[in-house]
């Protein structure tokens, strides 16, 4: 997640809000994290728990899953996958 000063935000709103469109981005005061920045479409997923990206440890994570990470796992030990994807 980048981080931008509350001085950055009002120096150059552009950039800042540009970056809060693409992923929330944390804006700082005094060194210490103090608002998080981001595009209402990403709140709203958020907010409704629309979003349906979950995060799981190995030991949970689902049969079809692993194979599919298996999977990709192996494309890019064969060497398969960096420069080929759009």
């Amino acid at each position: 997640m980048r981080q931008f000063t509350t001085g950055d935000l009002n120096k150059q709103v552009g950039d800042v809000t540009d970056a809060a469109s693409r992923e929330p981005v944390v804006l700082t005061r005094h060194n210490k994290p103090r608002f998080v920045l981001m595009s209402y479409d990403h709140y709203e997923r958020m907010r409704t728990g629309a979003d349906p990206r979950r995060v799981y440890s190995v030991p949970e994570m689902p049969k079809e899953h692993e194979e599919l990470f298996g999977e990709a796992i192996e494309r890019l030990a064969r060497g398969e996958g960096y420069d080929d994807e759009p």
